[in-house]
């Protein structure tokens, strides 16, 4: 291997390290927000919101290497649509930890935690949408495009939860007050947008190993 080729092998290594890093940063804000929601954790509701400063710091080291790889190196095709799907899965995660923010400030809102009712359903939807994130992050790591299409077809499952709770947010029977149903519908809707990025993830994961564009 020439002392071209190595430098290429490791700066494609170091950018695919930086975003499985950022991955991890990203689920983990996730399942705190969550965790801190269904446990009214203040404490843990703050220090999420504080730790999407170092996600979007990461989000823009991770663009600037990627912008520098293709300057540096001038990449053929399939190292380029690497690079493209690097962009692309970088400005997803980066607006997960967004969402992770999202439900967090909900929990400062209501100042408790959610009815054991509402907990039962954002927990279950948690759980789905978790399960379908890990997958695609895994997908992009092991650059498996099989993995990758099984998990968004995970996606209906999660469309037919979504639209279950939100038929029974709208119980008049229910002792909910206005501003929980309101917070409630809004953590449903992020944790539905966290599975819509999962989706591109294991979209731009199908786009580097195959070449297969989104389907139309």
């Amino acid at each position: 291997m020439s002392h071209y080729e190595e430098r290429l092998e490791k700066d494609l290594e170091n950018i695919r390290f930086e975003v499985s890093d950022l991955a991890r940063r990203v689920k983990e804000a996730a399942k705190n927000a969550i965790h801190a929601l269904l446990t009214g954790n203040q404490g843990l509701a703050s220090a999420t919101i504080l730790g999407d400063g170092p996600i979007n710091r990461k989000t823009r080291e991770i663009d600037t290497l990627c912008h520098r790889f293709i300057a540096v190196h001038l990449p053929s095709a399939g190292h380029l649509r690497l690079m493209s799907s690097v962009i692309r899965i970088n400005l997803a995660l980066e607006r997960i930890g967004d969402y992770a923010v999202t439900i967090s400030r909900e929990l400062q809102r209501i100042n408790t935690a959610p009815d054991k009712r509402l907990a039962q359903g954002i927990e279950l939807l948690a759980d789905e949408v978790q399960l379908m994130l890990s997958q695609a992050v895994n997908s992009f790591d092991e650059e498996n495009a099989e993995l990758a299409r099984a998990t968004i077809a995970m996606s209906t499952q999660v469309d037919h939860t979504v639209a279950g709770l939100y038929e029974e947010l709208l119980d008049e029977q229910a002792q909910w007050s206005l501003l929980e149903r309101f917070a409630v519908f809004s953590v449903y809707h992020r944790l539905e947008r966290i599975a819509d990025q999962a989706k591109n993830l294991c979209e731009q994961t199908i786009f580097t190993v195959s070449g297969e564009g989104k389907a139309r």
